[in-house]
């Protein structure tokens, strides 16, 4: 990925997105060429000369100080997940070999596994930064059969969204599974910017999937720590499951995510019948016996 342009691409976006009501600025005359604000409207909100803030937004961040960032944040009004991404973007101007990421291991500690089985009554499972399936429990392995009927090893959640037809029945809510993950992806690509799993990955999405590439170019980006999925589950029918997403800190990069049912509704006793069909279904989880990937 071209540096410069994904960090032109994101400011411009933003930019673009904020109307000079929302920044509390009088708007001269009716006939705006530009949607958003001007250049010189950020600057100003930024506290920077126009020339510097345009020297930014032509994708050269390095040696942008953090209170420049912080000022060129506040006048966009980007959220903390955008406000991280931008200085991710910065932080990488400068990168060297050194610096670059060593891919996740594929392969877990045997006792992350058994953290996953003693979870008995809620679906968990542990993801990597390129949205494998690593490792599940028994009702995470049921819940999300379809996911792992993917002959691939490990399944990979990004690539049933965007291109496994059967992913459009799956999520009740599609639309937001697929703006999700596209924004999650792209904030993970600001992180790891050299990381060739990823880069892949998102090569993959962008050419075989043009519902992808289109939300790739949004530039969006967001946190994914907690949350509500809606699924239609082929053997038990519909659930709305709560999930929080905790970041292993002895694993960097690996991610324990856990759903849950709000008790005394459908989808609680849809997910205990979810037991009672796991039960018939189980088999040894093959995402942590093969670490073979293609």
């Amino acid at each position: 990925m071209d540096d410069r342009a994904e960090i032109k691409e994101f400011l411009a976006s933003r930019r673009a997105r904020v109307t000079p009501e929302q920044a509390g600025l009088p708007a001269y005359g009716g006939n705006r060429r530009v949607k958003g604000l001007r250049r010189e409207e950020v600057a100003m909100l930024a506290g920077v000369s126009v020339d510097y803030y345009v020297r930014l937004e032509r994708g050269n961040l390095s040696g942008a100080s953090d209170g420049v960032l912080d000022g060129v944040a506040r006048a966009l009004q980007l959220d903390d997940a955008e406000r991280e991404h931008l200085f991710d973007l910065a932080r990488r101007a400068p990168a060297s070999a050194a610096t670059r990421r060593k891919a996740p291991a594929r392969r877990l500690r045997p006792a992350l596994q058994h953290m996953l089985d003693a979870i008995g009554d809620a679906p968990a499972w542990i993801r990597n930064d390129h949205h494998d399936v690593l490792a599940t429990n028994r009702l995470a392995r049921a819940l999300y059969a379809p996911i792992l009927a993917d002959p691939r090893r490990p399944a990979n959640t990004a690539r049933f969204i965007y291109l496994d037809p059967a992913a459009r029945e799956f999520f009740t809510d599609w639309d937001k599974a697929a703006d999700d993950i596209a924004a999650i992806l792209r904030a993970d690509a600001g992180r790891n910017p050299y990381d060739k799993t990823l880069t892949d990955l998102i090569g993959e999405l962008s050419t075989r999937s043009e519902v992808f590439r289109r939300r790739w170019a949004d530039h969006n980006v967001r946190y994914h720590r907690t949350g509500v999925k809606r699924i239609h589950h082929p053997a038990v029918g519909d659930l709305e499951l709560h999930f929080e997403a905790m970041t292993l800190t002895s694993e960097p990069g690996l991610t324990l995510i856990i759903y849950t049912a709000t008790p005394d509704t459908p989808s609680a006793d849809n997910l205990r019948l979810l037991a009672t069909w796991a039960a018939t279904q189980d088999q040894p989880d093959p995402a942590i016996h093969d670490d073979h990937h293609h």
